[in-house]
């Protein structure tokens, strides 16, 4: 494909000083608006050594707002990147929403560079090719528009470029080793190129490929190509404005699993002494291994107001080196979340390879108080269920270990918990007027929780229904459960 591309395209100066600048304050113009309509802008620049990407990322930055942008250039992972997966260190670089995020080499080194200097395996980088069209059609469907442009120059102006760089006092510390041996793996790199275009250009994130040997002619192309896209993004955005909705009716019956729970378990205080005793223990000793063996653990826990999630965690951590674990508490998004992707936030709190990261409440809020308070429309919690099992299993492709609770109690005893928080002085701070809120919502939220575990408890990202009307069974059930968990994942390879 890319060696059929006509590399002779060209401009003159004098036509490209009057549309170069005409192009750059459309742009400016642009940015506001989209600013206005909350709409992120991720371009993406990869082409050869020598291609021209940072004079191009120039172009578009000229004329913009300076606090409206951000260009990330993108280098060989180091060792605290290394030591999550792949995606991780740009999903915290993406943009908020109204914000350009421009990219100068990107998450496609996982398929290119990675592969060729075998810095991964080869299930790895298959692997990667799926895994970027989640994350590029995650963001899409969230309202960014991805623009991915691809700088085509050929061998021989390569090898040009690369001697006019090394001759230059300015700029040949810029030619290393690695690029002349690229320069000469030219055939090999334009196979990976063309399985790249095949494999991840897509409606929502197409690859335009940059006729690249006049300088002038790149720059303008690119630069009209993200104006028409951007104005097209604008007018859909428009003339299809969705105003968020409330729960839609299920078609199926989603309670069978709650249903199920025997909420009679208990266990008496000195088998919960017994029990808490030998887990806690058994727990301090995996967490070590973990980091021995530098494996990830997240743990997330969801269940009713009242379920006790607190005390469970604190009974879970308290054994092991405060050094090794973070616990996440998650409320309604505020700053920096609001503006970004539902699961931007967790992303960021990704454990480091060895660490265990806890989540009191999780990203399943899209589909539980997201989607029962209207927070986001009908559409968005459709696509979640399916965008949250991405999610979980790029994280276990990783070697995350994966445990989900949701801590169930039946109605009557919320309410006795509630009255009990009420009339105790020092318990009063847990109860609030939106528990008894979200108590009236009670069987809108056990269909939401039901399809939620029908629909996202995977092989690789299990849910466990945690029996939670007596405490001390709870505990033990779910500290057992991640003892278990732990020790199947480090029986293997």
């Amino acid at each position: 494909m890319i060696d059929k591309i006509d590399l002779s395209l060209s401009i003159s100066k004098e036509e490209y000083k009057k549309e170069i600048s005409v192009l750059q304050s459309r742009l400016r113009i642009l940015q506001q608006e989209l600013r206005v309509a909350k709409i992120p802008v991720i371009i993406v620049v990869e082409g050869w050594d020598a291609a021209g990407k940072g004079p191009a990322i120039s172009s578009f930055i000229d004329q913009l707002d300076p606090r409206g942008y951000k260009v990330n250039p993108t280098y060989a992972p180091n060792l605290e990147e290394a030591m999550r997966p792949f995606l991780w260190r740009f999903w915290l670089q993406l943009p908020g929403y109204g914000q350009f995020a421009i990219f100068d080499r990107s998450w496609y080194g996982r398929v290119l560079v990675e592969r060729m200097d075998k810095l991964c395996s080869k299930k790895e980088w298959r692997r990667g090719y799926d895994e970027i069209n989640q994350f590029e059609r995650a963001i899409s469907d969230d309202g960014a528009i991805i623009l991915k442009f691809f700088m085509h120059i050929s061998k021989k102006e390569q090898k040009k470029r690369l001697k006019k760089m090394e001759a230059d006092k300015y700029s040949k510390w810029k030619v290393e080793k690695k690029d002349w041996e690229n320069n000469k793996r030219y055939d090999e790199w334009v196979k990976f190129y063309d399985e790249m275009f095949e494999k991840t250009s897509t409606t929502y994130a197409p690859w335009i490929i940059v006729e690249a040997e006049d300088s002038r002619y790149s720059r303008v192309k690119m630069l009209s190509t993200a104006i028409v896209a951007i104005e097209e993004k604008l007018k859909i955005v428009a003339e299809h404005k969705i105003q968020p909705a409330m729960i839609a009716a299920l078609k199926i019956n989603p309670k069978s699993a709650l249903d199920q729970a025997d909420l009679s378990l208990k266990l008496d205080r000195e088998e919960y002494k017994i029990q808490l005793a030998k887990y806690q223990a058994r727990f301090r000793e995996l967490a070590f291994k973990l980091f021995e063996r530098r494996i990830p653990c997240m743990i997330g826990y969801e269940g009713w107001d009242a379920a006790g999630k607190g005390g469970n965690i604190r009974r879970l951590i308290s054994s092991l080196d405060p050094r090794s674990f973070s616990v996440i508490p998650i409320a309604a998004p505020q700053g920096d979340e609001k503006t970004h992707n539902y699961l931007w936030r967790f992303w960021k709190h990704f454990p480091k390879a060895g660490h265990i990261a806890i989540f009191d409440r999780t990203w399943y809020g899209r589909v539980l108080v997201e989607r029962i308070e209207g927070f986001c429309r009908e559409d968005e919690w459709q696509r979640a269920y399916q965008e949250i099992n991405e999610f979980e299993a790029q994280l276990a492709n990783f070697g995350t270990i994966i445990c989900k609770f949701w801590i169930h109690i039946s109605k009557e005893e919320q309410l006795k918990r509630f009255e009990e928080r009420q009339n105790t002085e020092h318990k009063l701070y847990k109860i609030t007027e939106e528990d008894w809120r979200n108590r009236e919502k009670w069987d809108l939220y056990e269909a939401a929780v039901g399809e939620m575990l029908l629909r996202t408890s995977t092989t690789y990202a299990p849910w466990t229904i945690v029996e939670g009307n007596d405490k001390l069974w709870s505990r033990i059930r779910t500290l057992k459960t991640v003892c278990e968990a732990i020790s199947k994942r480090l029986k293997k390879k």
